[in-house]
Protein backbone atom coordinates (compact mmCIF):
# COMPACT_ATOMS: atom_id res chain seq x y z
CA UNK A 1 0.00 0.00 0.00
CA UNK A 2 1.29 3.50 -1.05
CA UNK A 3 2.28 5.58 1.98
CA UNK A 4 0.49 9.02 1.77
CA UNK A 5 3.36 10.66 3.20
CA UNK A 6 7.30 10.03 2.67
CA UNK A 7 9.06 9.03 6.05
CA UNK A 8 12.49 10.31 4.60
CA UNK A 9 12.81 13.70 4.67
CA UNK A 10 14.37 15.76 1.57
CA UNK A 11 17.59 17.68 2.21
CA UNK A 12 17.97 17.81 -2.15
CA UNK A 13 16.36 21.36 -1.94
CA UNK A 14 18.64 22.34 0.52
CA UNK A 15 21.96 21.21 -0.56
CA UNK A 16 22.05 18.79 -3.86
CA UNK A 17 23.95 15.79 -3.47
CA UNK A 18 24.39 15.26 -0.34
CA UNK A 19 28.01 15.16 1.99
CA UNK A 20 29.41 15.48 -1.59
CA UNK A 21 27.12 18.44 -2.76
CA UNK A 22 29.47 21.20 -4.68
CA UNK A 23 26.78 23.57 -4.29
CA UNK A 24 27.35 23.12 -0.57
CA UNK A 25 31.05 23.30 -0.72
CA UNK A 26 31.01 26.88 -2.88
CA UNK A 27 28.42 27.61 -0.01
CA UNK A 28 31.39 26.72 2.77
CA UNK A 29 33.87 28.74 0.64
CA UNK A 30 31.70 31.80 0.52
CA UNK A 31 30.92 31.78 4.21
CA UNK A 32 34.55 31.75 5.06
CA UNK A 33 35.10 34.88 2.78
CA UNK A 34 32.46 36.29 4.35
CA UNK A 35 33.60 35.54 8.11
CA UNK A 36 37.46 36.92 6.68
CA UNK A 37 36.70 40.07 5.34
CA UNK A 38 34.08 40.95 8.38
CA UNK A 39 37.40 39.92 10.27
CA UNK A 40 39.04 42.62 8.48
CA UNK A 41 36.39 45.35 8.55
CA UNK A 42 36.03 44.94 12.31
CA UNK A 43 40.10 45.50 12.74
CA UNK A 44 39.87 48.75 10.72
CA UNK A 45 36.81 50.10 12.73
CA UNK A 46 38.64 49.09 15.83
CA UNK A 47 41.52 50.76 15.12
CA UNK A 48 39.95 54.26 14.25
CA UNK A 49 40.02 56.79 17.60
CA UNK A 50 36.43 57.67 16.94
CA UNK A 51 33.52 55.25 17.23
CA UNK A 52 31.50 55.43 14.19
CA UNK A 53 27.87 54.64 15.56
CA UNK A 54 26.61 54.27 12.33
CA UNK A 55 29.72 51.99 10.73
CA UNK A 56 29.58 50.10 13.49
CA UNK A 57 25.68 49.48 13.17
CA UNK A 58 26.21 48.25 9.99
CA UNK A 59 28.75 45.35 11.15
CA UNK A 60 26.16 44.55 13.65
CA UNK A 61 23.47 44.35 10.50
CA UNK A 62 26.81 42.07 8.50
CA UNK A 63 27.68 39.92 11.50
CA UNK A 64 23.70 38.95 11.55
CA UNK A 65 23.67 37.81 8.19
CA UNK A 66 26.81 36.17 8.31
CA UNK A 67 25.73 34.38 11.56
CA UNK A 68 22.56 33.14 9.16
CA UNK A 69 24.86 31.15 6.88
CA UNK A 70 26.67 29.47 9.87
CA UNK A 71 23.65 28.48 11.20
CA UNK A 72 22.84 27.15 7.88
CA UNK A 73 25.94 25.05 7.23
CA UNK A 74 25.73 23.85 10.96
CA UNK A 75 22.15 23.05 9.93
CA UNK A 76 22.88 21.31 7.07
CA UNK A 77 26.01 19.24 8.25
CA UNK A 78 24.06 17.73 11.65
CA UNK A 79 21.17 16.67 9.24
CA UNK A 80 23.74 14.42 7.58
CA UNK A 81 25.64 12.82 10.56
CA UNK A 82 22.06 12.27 11.76
CA UNK A 83 20.79 10.43 8.58
CA UNK A 84 23.81 8.19 8.28
CA UNK A 85 26.25 7.88 11.11
CA UNK A 86 28.77 6.13 8.87
CA UNK A 87 29.20 9.27 6.71
CA UNK A 88 33.04 10.07 6.89
CA UNK A 89 32.70 12.86 5.04
CA UNK A 90 30.00 14.36 6.60
CA UNK A 91 31.79 13.63 9.65
CA UNK A 92 35.09 15.66 8.18
CA UNK A 93 32.38 18.51 7.23
CA UNK A 94 31.42 18.61 11.00
CA UNK A 95 35.14 20.08 11.64
CA UNK A 96 34.25 22.40 9.28
CA UNK A 97 32.02 23.61 10.59
CA UNK A 98 32.86 23.75 14.36
CA UNK A 99 35.93 26.47 12.81
CA UNK A 100 33.17 28.28 11.22
CA UNK A 101 31.39 28.74 14.53
CA UNK A 102 34.60 29.16 16.22
CA UNK A 103 35.42 32.17 13.85
CA UNK A 104 31.95 33.65 13.94
CA UNK A 105 32.46 33.49 18.10
CA UNK A 106 35.76 35.63 17.44
CA UNK A 107 33.33 37.90 15.88
CA UNK A 108 30.75 38.26 17.96
CA UNK A 109 33.54 38.21 20.41
CA UNK A 110 35.01 41.78 18.84
CA UNK A 111 31.54 43.14 18.86
CA UNK A 112 30.67 42.62 22.58
CA UNK A 113 34.47 44.76 23.10
CA UNK A 114 33.38 47.53 21.46
CA UNK A 115 29.69 47.41 22.85
CA UNK A 116 31.79 48.17 26.15
CA UNK A 117 33.93 50.84 24.79
CA UNK A 118 31.13 53.20 24.05
CA UNK A 119 30.69 56.25 26.08
CA UNK A 120 27.01 57.11 27.23
CA UNK A 121 26.79 59.32 24.86
CA UNK A 122 27.94 57.20 21.97
CA UNK A 123 25.63 54.27 23.67
CA UNK A 124 22.56 56.53 23.38
CA UNK A 125 23.13 57.67 19.68
CA UNK A 126 23.71 54.49 18.68
CA UNK A 127 20.80 52.58 19.91
CA UNK A 128 18.57 55.23 18.73
CA UNK A 129 19.42 53.85 15.28
CA UNK A 130 16.51 52.44 13.78
CA UNK A 131 18.05 49.34 12.79
CA UNK A 132 19.36 49.06 16.28
CA UNK A 133 16.09 49.14 17.89
CA UNK A 134 14.82 46.48 16.45
CA UNK A 135 17.67 44.66 18.42
CA UNK A 136 17.37 46.44 21.69
CA UNK A 137 16.60 44.12 24.16
CA UNK A 138 19.59 41.59 22.38
CA UNK A 139 22.32 44.98 22.70
CA UNK A 140 21.61 45.59 25.85
CA UNK A 141 21.95 42.27 26.80
CA UNK A 142 25.42 41.45 24.80
CA UNK A 143 26.72 44.63 26.64
CA UNK A 144 25.63 43.28 29.92
CA UNK A 145 27.55 39.84 29.30
CA UNK A 146 30.44 40.96 28.02
CA UNK A 147 31.29 42.92 31.02
CA UNK A 148 31.61 39.39 32.89
CA UNK A 149 33.55 38.06 30.60
CA UNK A 150 37.25 38.18 29.44
CA UNK A 151 39.01 40.43 27.10
CA UNK A 152 38.06 40.14 23.80
CA UNK A 153 41.63 38.85 22.84
CA UNK A 154 41.46 36.46 25.00
CA UNK A 155 37.62 35.20 24.51
CA UNK A 156 38.74 35.06 21.00
CA UNK A 157 41.48 32.62 22.25
CA UNK A 158 38.81 30.55 23.80
CA UNK A 159 37.16 29.95 20.83
CA UNK A 160 39.71 29.43 18.95
CA UNK A 161 40.26 26.34 21.42
CA UNK A 162 37.12 25.25 21.58
CA UNK A 163 37.62 23.52 18.09
CA UNK A 164 40.00 20.63 19.25
CA UNK A 165 39.91 21.13 23.18
CA UNK A 166 36.46 21.04 23.68
CA UNK A 167 33.88 20.41 20.94
CA UNK A 168 36.54 17.52 19.75
CA UNK A 169 35.30 15.97 23.40
CA UNK A 170 31.81 16.09 21.93
CA UNK A 171 33.05 14.37 18.36
CA UNK A 172 34.72 11.30 20.08
CA UNK A 173 31.54 10.81 21.91
CA UNK A 174 29.31 10.96 18.45
CA UNK A 175 32.06 8.60 16.70
CA UNK A 176 32.01 6.43 19.80
CA UNK A 177 28.14 6.06 19.80
CA UNK A 178 27.79 5.70 15.65
CA UNK A 179 29.93 2.02 16.42
CA UNK A 180 28.29 0.66 18.89
CA UNK A 181 25.80 -2.05 18.41
CA UNK A 182 23.92 -4.07 21.21
CA UNK A 183 23.69 -7.46 21.22
CA UNK A 184 20.09 -8.32 21.69
CA UNK A 185 18.45 -12.22 21.58
CA UNK A 186 15.64 -12.76 19.97
CA UNK A 187 14.01 -16.04 19.55
CA UNK A 188 17.35 -17.72 20.26
CA UNK A 189 19.17 -15.70 18.17
CA UNK A 190 21.50 -12.73 18.53
CA UNK A 191 21.19 -9.84 16.44
CA UNK A 192 23.49 -6.45 16.69
CA UNK A 193 20.98 -3.18 16.85
CA UNK A 194 22.55 0.41 16.96
CA UNK A 195 22.11 1.66 20.22
CA UNK A 196 18.79 4.32 18.54
CA UNK A 197 16.97 0.62 17.75
CA UNK A 198 18.07 -0.96 20.80
CA UNK A 199 16.50 2.22 22.96
CA UNK A 200 13.49 1.78 20.98
CA UNK A 201 13.53 -2.02 22.44
CA UNK A 202 13.18 -1.03 26.28
CA UNK A 203 9.20 -0.01 25.86
CA UNK A 204 8.45 -4.27 24.54
CA UNK A 205 4.90 -5.26 26.19
CA UNK A 206 7.37 -8.09 27.20
CA UNK A 207 9.22 -7.89 30.75
CA UNK A 208 11.67 -10.34 30.29
CA UNK A 209 12.69 -9.12 26.82
CA UNK A 210 12.73 -5.57 28.33
CA UNK A 211 14.84 -6.55 30.84
CA UNK A 212 16.93 -8.34 29.13
CA UNK A 213 17.44 -5.65 26.37
CA UNK A 214 18.40 -2.64 29.18
CA UNK A 215 20.95 -4.88 30.37
CA UNK A 216 22.34 -5.76 27.02
CA UNK A 217 22.28 -1.70 26.68
CA UNK A 218 24.07 -0.87 29.94
CA UNK A 219 26.73 -3.98 28.59
CA UNK A 220 27.42 -1.79 25.66
CA UNK A 221 27.95 1.27 27.84
CA UNK A 222 30.08 -0.53 30.08
CA UNK A 223 32.20 -1.54 27.27
CA UNK A 224 33.13 1.70 26.45
CA UNK A 225 32.79 3.00 29.90
CA UNK A 226 36.38 4.10 29.96
CA UNK A 227 36.26 6.35 26.64
CA UNK A 228 32.85 7.99 27.65
CA UNK A 229 34.43 9.17 31.39
CA UNK A 230 36.98 11.10 29.37
CA UNK A 231 34.75 12.55 27.04
CA UNK A 232 32.60 13.67 29.75
CA UNK A 233 35.58 14.85 32.34
CA UNK A 234 37.21 16.94 29.35
CA UNK A 235 34.50 18.82 28.59
CA UNK A 236 33.92 19.39 32.10
CA UNK A 237 37.12 20.33 32.69
CA UNK A 238 37.07 22.43 29.80
CA UNK A 239 33.91 24.43 31.56
CA UNK A 240 35.20 24.77 34.45
CA UNK A 241 38.69 26.27 33.45
CA UNK A 242 37.06 28.79 31.34
CA UNK A 243 34.73 29.79 34.24
CA UNK A 244 37.54 30.32 36.17
CA UNK A 245 39.70 32.46 33.80
CA UNK A 246 36.28 34.45 34.32
CA UNK A 247 36.04 34.66 38.05
CA UNK A 248 32.99 32.79 37.96
CA UNK A 249 32.27 30.26 40.58
CA UNK A 250 29.05 28.65 40.24
CA UNK A 251 28.59 26.43 37.30
CA UNK A 252 25.36 27.45 37.41
CA UNK A 253 26.10 31.12 35.84
CA UNK A 254 26.64 30.40 32.38
CA UNK A 255 23.47 27.83 31.75
CA UNK A 256 21.22 30.66 33.45
CA UNK A 257 22.82 33.38 31.69
CA UNK A 258 22.12 31.32 28.57
CA UNK A 259 18.19 30.42 29.80
CA UNK A 260 17.81 34.16 30.48
CA UNK A 261 16.57 32.82 33.87
CA UNK A 262 17.44 33.74 37.62
CA UNK A 263 18.13 31.03 39.76
CA UNK A 264 15.81 31.84 42.21
CA UNK A 265 12.84 31.02 39.07
CA UNK A 266 14.97 27.91 38.67
CA UNK A 267 15.16 27.49 42.90
CA UNK A 268 11.04 27.41 43.29
CA UNK A 269 10.71 25.22 40.06
CA UNK A 270 12.44 22.29 41.82
CA UNK A 271 11.37 23.14 45.10
CA UNK A 272 7.63 22.95 44.24
CA UNK A 273 8.49 19.65 42.28
CA UNK A 274 10.08 18.03 45.05
CA UNK A 275 6.74 19.10 47.97
CA UNK A 276 4.39 17.33 44.74
CA UNK A 277 6.42 14.18 44.08
CA UNK A 278 4.42 11.74 46.21
CA UNK A 279 1.55 12.03 43.80
CA UNK A 280 3.88 10.31 40.85
CA UNK A 281 5.16 8.11 43.55
CA UNK A 282 1.82 6.97 44.30
CA UNK A 283 1.25 6.48 40.00
CA UNK A 284 4.61 4.55 39.38
CA UNK A 285 3.86 2.30 42.68
CA UNK A 286 -0.48 1.41 40.58
CA UNK A 287 2.10 0.87 37.71
CA UNK A 288 3.87 -1.25 39.85
CA UNK A 289 0.69 -3.44 40.60
CA UNK A 290 -0.49 -3.45 37.51
CA UNK A 291 2.27 -5.16 35.83
CA UNK A 292 3.06 -7.38 38.85
CA UNK A 293 5.60 -6.30 40.48
CA UNK A 294 6.76 -4.70 43.97
CA UNK A 295 8.71 -2.00 42.54
CA UNK A 296 8.99 -0.64 38.71
CA UNK A 297 12.58 -1.03 37.53
CA UNK A 298 13.85 1.99 35.85
CA UNK A 299 12.74 -0.61 32.27
CA UNK A 300 9.35 -0.39 33.29
CA UNK A 301 8.83 3.29 33.87
CA UNK A 302 7.91 3.42 29.63
CA UNK A 303 6.15 -0.01 29.47
CA UNK A 304 2.53 -0.41 28.09
CA UNK A 305 0.18 -1.93 30.44
CA UNK A 306 -1.43 -3.82 27.78
CA UNK A 307 -0.61 -5.74 25.39
CA UNK A 308 -3.02 -4.38 23.20
CA UNK A 309 -1.32 -0.63 22.32
CA UNK A 310 -2.66 0.27 18.81
CA UNK A 311 0.27 1.13 16.46
CA UNK A 312 -0.54 4.05 14.72
CA UNK A 313 0.92 4.15 11.52
CA UNK A 314 3.02 7.48 10.30
CA UNK A 315 0.12 8.73 7.71
CA UNK A 316 -2.70 7.99 10.71
CA UNK A 317 -0.25 10.16 12.75
CA UNK A 318 0.50 12.80 10.42
CA UNK A 319 -3.41 13.52 10.08
CA UNK A 320 -4.41 13.71 13.74
CA UNK A 321 -1.44 15.92 14.31
CA UNK A 322 -3.13 18.18 11.94
CA UNK A 323 -6.36 17.65 12.76
CA UNK A 324 -5.28 18.54 16.92
CA UNK A 325 -3.39 21.41 15.95
CA UNK A 326 -6.31 22.93 13.63
CA UNK A 327 -8.55 22.97 17.08
CA UNK A 328 -5.97 25.41 18.72
CA UNK A 329 -3.96 27.15 16.03
CA UNK A 330 -5.08 27.02 12.08
CA UNK A 331 -2.04 28.61 11.44
CA UNK A 332 -0.01 26.02 13.25
CA UNK A 333 -2.05 23.10 11.43
CA UNK A 334 -1.64 24.13 8.00
CA UNK A 335 2.45 24.59 8.93
CA UNK A 336 2.05 21.22 10.23
CA UNK A 337 0.75 20.01 6.78
CA UNK A 338 3.12 21.31 4.82
CA UNK A 339 6.36 20.13 6.59
CA UNK A 340 4.25 17.21 6.16
CA UNK A 341 3.84 17.34 2.18
CA UNK A 342 7.53 18.73 1.50
CA UNK A 343 9.26 16.22 3.19
CA UNK A 344 10.70 18.20 6.28
CA UNK A 345 10.84 14.93 8.73
CA UNK A 346 13.28 12.08 8.78
CA UNK A 347 11.76 9.42 10.48
CA UNK A 348 12.36 5.58 8.87
CA UNK A 349 12.90 3.47 10.98
CA UNK A 350 16.25 2.24 9.81
CA UNK A 351 20.33 0.69 10.89
CA UNK A 352 22.75 3.50 10.89
CA UNK A 353 20.58 6.72 12.38
CA UNK A 354 21.68 8.07 15.31
CA UNK A 355 19.51 7.65 18.00
CA UNK A 356 16.87 10.36 19.42
CA UNK A 357 15.22 13.34 17.92
CA UNK A 358 15.51 16.73 16.68
CA UNK A 359 14.82 20.01 14.77
CA UNK A 360 16.70 22.19 13.17
CA UNK A 361 16.03 25.36 11.01
CA UNK A 362 17.60 26.73 8.16
CA UNK A 363 17.41 30.63 8.33
CA UNK A 364 17.94 31.83 4.85
CA UNK A 365 15.54 29.47 3.23
CA UNK A 366 13.14 29.73 6.27
CA UNK A 367 12.65 25.96 6.31
CA UNK A 368 13.25 23.57 9.40
CA UNK A 369 14.16 19.84 9.10
CA UNK A 370 12.75 17.51 11.46
CA UNK A 371 14.72 14.07 12.69
CA UNK A 372 13.48 11.45 14.80
CA UNK A 373 12.89 7.24 14.09
CA UNK A 374 9.48 6.69 13.95
CA UNK A 375 7.91 3.41 15.30
CA UNK A 376 4.29 3.67 15.54
CA UNK A 377 3.91 4.35 19.63
CA UNK A 378 2.27 6.60 21.13
CA UNK A 379 5.50 8.44 22.48
CA UNK A 380 6.36 8.49 18.87
CA UNK A 381 3.09 10.40 18.04
CA UNK A 382 4.55 12.36 20.66
CA UNK A 383 7.57 12.71 19.90
CA UNK A 384 6.73 14.18 16.58
CA UNK A 385 4.12 16.61 17.35
CA UNK A 386 6.53 17.98 19.46
CA UNK A 387 9.38 18.81 17.16
CA UNK A 388 6.70 19.99 14.76
CA UNK A 389 5.95 22.38 17.78
CA UNK A 390 9.47 23.27 17.85
CA UNK A 391 9.90 24.07 14.13
CA UNK A 392 6.73 26.32 13.85
CA UNK A 393 8.25 28.01 17.38
CA UNK A 394 10.57 29.08 14.63
CA UNK A 395 8.56 29.73 11.46
CA UNK A 396 6.67 32.41 13.63
CA UNK A 397 10.39 34.45 14.03
CA UNK A 398 11.37 33.80 10.68
CA UNK A 399 10.79 37.57 9.57
CA UNK A 400 12.50 39.01 13.04
CA UNK A 401 16.11 40.25 12.91
CA UNK A 402 18.63 37.67 13.24
CA UNK A 403 19.81 38.38 16.87
CA UNK A 404 16.16 38.37 17.92
CA UNK A 405 15.16 34.70 16.73
CA UNK A 406 18.42 33.61 19.28
CA UNK A 407 15.77 32.18 22.11
CA UNK A 408 17.27 30.17 24.40
CA UNK A 409 16.37 26.08 25.15
CA UNK A 410 13.95 26.59 28.12
CA UNK A 411 11.40 28.53 25.89
CA UNK A 412 12.31 26.41 22.77
CA UNK A 413 10.69 23.20 24.68
CA UNK A 414 7.52 25.63 25.90
CA UNK A 415 6.29 25.43 22.15
CA UNK A 416 7.29 21.94 21.87
CA UNK A 417 5.59 20.64 25.14
CA UNK A 418 2.60 22.38 24.42
CA UNK A 419 2.36 20.86 20.69
CA UNK A 420 3.30 17.74 22.46
CA UNK A 421 0.53 17.72 25.07
CA UNK A 422 -2.59 19.13 22.23
CA UNK A 423 -2.06 15.53 20.64
CA UNK A 424 -1.74 13.60 24.03
CA UNK A 425 -4.72 15.25 25.69
CA UNK A 426 -6.51 14.32 22.37
CA UNK A 427 -5.60 10.84 22.30
CA UNK A 428 -6.71 10.35 26.06
CA UNK A 429 -10.83 12.29 25.32
CA UNK A 430 -11.07 10.47 21.83
CA UNK A 431 -10.05 6.48 23.09
CA UNK A 432 -12.95 4.55 22.77
CA UNK A 433 -12.25 2.03 25.66
CA UNK A 434 -10.98 2.52 29.27
CA UNK A 435 -8.17 0.10 28.15
CA UNK A 436 -6.84 2.37 26.45
CA UNK A 437 -7.64 5.37 28.05
CA UNK A 438 -5.61 4.31 30.70
CA UNK A 439 -2.70 3.13 28.45
CA UNK A 440 -2.58 6.60 27.01
CA UNK A 441 -3.04 8.17 30.15
CA UNK A 442 0.34 5.91 31.28
CA UNK A 443 1.78 7.22 28.88
CA UNK A 444 1.37 11.08 29.58
CA UNK A 445 2.00 10.78 32.95
CA UNK A 446 5.48 8.61 31.75
CA UNK A 447 6.13 12.24 30.55
CA UNK A 448 5.34 14.02 33.46
CA UNK A 449 7.78 11.78 36.08
CA UNK A 450 10.56 11.88 32.69
CA UNK A 451 10.20 15.82 33.68
CA UNK A 452 9.87 15.39 37.17
CA UNK A 453 11.90 12.78 37.92
CA UNK A 454 14.13 11.65 35.35
CA UNK A 455 15.36 15.17 34.16
CA UNK A 456 15.62 16.05 38.07
CA UNK A 457 17.90 13.07 38.13
CA UNK A 458 20.09 14.71 35.56
CA UNK A 459 20.17 17.60 37.07
CA UNK A 460 21.25 16.32 40.41
CA UNK A 461 24.03 14.51 38.81
CA UNK A 462 25.29 17.00 36.65
CA UNK A 463 25.36 19.78 39.65
CA UNK A 464 27.72 16.98 42.04
CA UNK A 465 29.41 15.99 39.33
CA UNK A 466 30.78 19.00 38.06
CA UNK A 467 31.75 20.41 41.90
CA UNK A 468 33.46 17.30 42.26
CA UNK A 469 35.85 17.86 38.72
CA UNK A 470 36.82 20.72 40.53
CA UNK A 471 39.05 18.85 42.13
CA UNK A 472 40.45 16.74 39.52
CA UNK A 473 39.09 13.50 37.50
CA UNK A 474 36.30 11.67 38.19
CA UNK A 475 36.31 7.64 37.99
CA UNK A 476 33.63 5.88 36.39
CA UNK A 477 33.08 4.17 38.89
CA UNK A 478 32.39 7.24 41.15
CA UNK A 479 30.38 8.72 38.07
CA UNK A 480 27.85 5.40 38.02
CA UNK A 481 27.93 6.17 42.09
CA UNK A 482 26.85 9.73 41.62
CA UNK A 483 24.40 8.73 38.61
CA UNK A 484 22.30 5.91 41.50
CA UNK A 485 22.31 8.15 43.73
CA UNK A 486 21.02 11.33 42.03
CA UNK A 487 18.26 8.68 40.56
CA UNK A 488 17.45 7.01 44.20
CA UNK A 489 16.98 10.94 45.11
CA UNK A 490 15.43 12.17 41.92
CA UNK A 491 12.83 9.18 41.84
CA UNK A 492 12.07 9.24 45.95
CA UNK A 493 13.94 5.94 45.85
CA UNK A 494 10.58 4.70 44.38
CA UNK A 495 12.11 1.79 41.61
CA UNK A 496 13.69 -1.02 42.16
CA UNK A 497 16.61 -1.16 39.59
CA UNK A 498 18.48 2.01 38.57
CA UNK A 499 20.41 2.57 35.46
CA UNK A 500 24.21 3.47 36.26
CA UNK A 501 25.33 4.01 32.71
CA UNK A 502 23.02 6.86 32.19
CA UNK A 503 26.01 9.35 32.44
CA UNK A 504 27.21 7.52 29.35
CA UNK A 505 24.31 6.46 27.60
CA UNK A 506 22.17 10.44 27.85
CA UNK A 507 23.26 12.15 24.92
CA UNK A 508 22.84 15.83 26.85
CA UNK A 509 25.60 15.20 29.51
CA UNK A 510 28.26 15.11 26.25
CA UNK A 511 26.53 18.06 24.07
CA UNK A 512 28.82 21.19 23.57
CA UNK A 513 26.19 23.40 23.00
CA UNK A 514 24.37 23.91 25.67
CA UNK A 515 25.95 23.01 29.31
CA UNK A 516 23.38 21.41 31.70
CA UNK A 517 20.75 20.35 28.97
CA UNK A 518 18.26 19.16 31.40
CA UNK A 519 16.37 21.94 33.73
CA UNK A 520 15.01 23.92 30.56
CA UNK A 521 13.30 20.67 29.78
CA UNK A 522 10.98 21.04 32.93
CA UNK A 523 10.89 24.93 33.00
CA UNK A 524 9.68 23.88 29.45
CA UNK A 525 7.03 21.28 30.61
CA UNK A 526 5.55 23.32 33.38
CA UNK A 527 5.38 26.81 31.46
CA UNK A 528 3.80 25.19 28.50
CA UNK A 529 1.02 24.08 30.77
CA UNK A 530 0.26 27.25 31.86
CA UNK A 531 0.08 27.94 28.70
CA UNK A 532 -1.80 24.94 27.58
CA UNK A 533 -4.61 25.62 30.32
CA UNK A 534 -5.14 29.61 28.90
CA UNK A 535 -5.61 27.96 25.81
CA UNK A 536 -8.10 25.34 26.93
CA UNK A 537 -10.12 28.34 28.77
CA UNK A 538 -9.37 30.89 25.86
CA UNK A 539 -10.10 28.75 22.70
CA UNK A 540 -9.64 30.10 19.32
CA UNK A 541 -8.82 33.50 20.60
CA UNK A 542 -5.63 32.10 22.28
CA UNK A 543 -3.90 31.92 18.59
CA UNK A 544 -2.53 35.19 17.95
CA UNK A 545 -1.89 35.56 21.45
CA UNK A 546 0.22 32.15 21.79
CA UNK A 547 2.10 33.88 18.09
CA UNK A 548 3.22 36.94 20.28
CA UNK A 549 4.45 34.72 23.51
CA UNK A 550 6.61 33.06 20.64
CA UNK A 551 7.69 36.38 19.35
CA UNK A 552 8.57 37.47 22.25
CA UNK A 553 11.07 34.61 23.77
CA UNK A 554 14.73 35.70 21.63
CA UNK A 555 14.05 39.68 23.39
CA UNK A 556 12.56 39.10 26.30
CA UNK A 557 13.44 37.47 29.44
CA UNK A 558 11.60 34.65 31.07
CA UNK A 559 10.23 36.14 34.10
CA UNK A 560 9.70 39.21 32.03
CA UNK A 561 8.00 37.53 29.11
CA UNK A 562 5.68 35.20 32.29
CA UNK A 563 4.69 38.62 33.15
CA UNK A 564 3.97 40.35 30.06
CA UNK A 565 1.98 37.27 28.32
CA UNK A 566 0.30 35.08 31.46
CA UNK A 567 0.51 37.87 34.19
CA UNK A 568 2.89 35.22 36.55
CA UNK A 569 5.60 35.76 38.92
CA UNK A 570 8.33 33.00 38.06
CA UNK A 571 9.57 33.20 40.86
CA UNK A 572 7.18 32.98 43.08
CA UNK A 573 5.29 29.41 43.45
CA UNK A 574 1.76 29.82 42.13
CA UNK A 575 2.94 29.87 38.80
CA UNK A 576 4.39 26.37 39.23
CA UNK A 577 2.05 24.64 41.67
CA UNK A 578 -1.02 25.60 39.33
CA UNK A 579 0.85 24.37 36.40
CA UNK A 580 1.55 21.06 38.35
CA UNK A 581 -2.06 20.68 39.82
CA UNK A 582 -3.16 20.90 36.30
CA UNK A 583 -0.73 17.55 35.44
CA UNK A 584 -2.13 16.12 38.74
CA UNK A 585 -5.82 15.62 37.64
CA UNK A 586 -4.43 13.51 34.98
CA UNK A 587 -2.56 11.37 38.11
CA UNK A 588 -6.29 10.91 39.46
CA UNK A 589 -8.18 9.86 36.25
CA UNK A 590 -5.57 7.08 36.14
CA UNK A 591 -5.62 6.15 39.32
CA UNK A 592 -9.85 6.54 39.61
CA UNK A 593 -9.61 3.93 36.04
CA UNK A 594 -7.29 1.28 37.86
CA UNK A 595 -8.67 0.99 40.77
Amino acid sequence: MTSKYSEQWNLETIFPGGSGSQQFKQFLVNTETDLATMKLKLERAQNKDASDVEEWAELIERAQTIGMKVREVNAFVSCLTAQDVTDDDAKLLGGKTKQLASQYGQITSAIDEQLLHFTDAQWDEFVSLESMQKILFNLEERRSRAKEKLPADKEQLIQKLNVDGYHAWGDLYDTIVGRMKVEIREKGIKKKYSVGQAANKLSDKNRNVRKHVFDQFEKAWEKEADLFAETLNHLAGFRLETYDARGWENVLKEPLQINRMKQETLDTMWDTITKNKDVFTDYLHRKAELLGVEKLAMHDIGAPLTKKVPQVSYDDAADMIVEQFNKFSPQMADFAQMAFNNRWIEAEDRDGKRPGGFCTSFPIREQSRIFMTYDGSASNVATLAHELGHAYHQHVMNDLPYMSQGYAMNVAETASTFAEMIVADASVKQAETDEEKIQLLDDKLNRSVAFFMNIHSRFLFETRFYEERKSGLVSKERLNKLMVEAQKEAYCDSLSEYSPMFWASKLHFHITGVPFYNFPYTFGYLFSMGIYAKAVEEGEEFEEKYIKLLRDTGRLDVETLAEKHLGVDLTQPEFWQDAIDFLKKDVETFMELTK
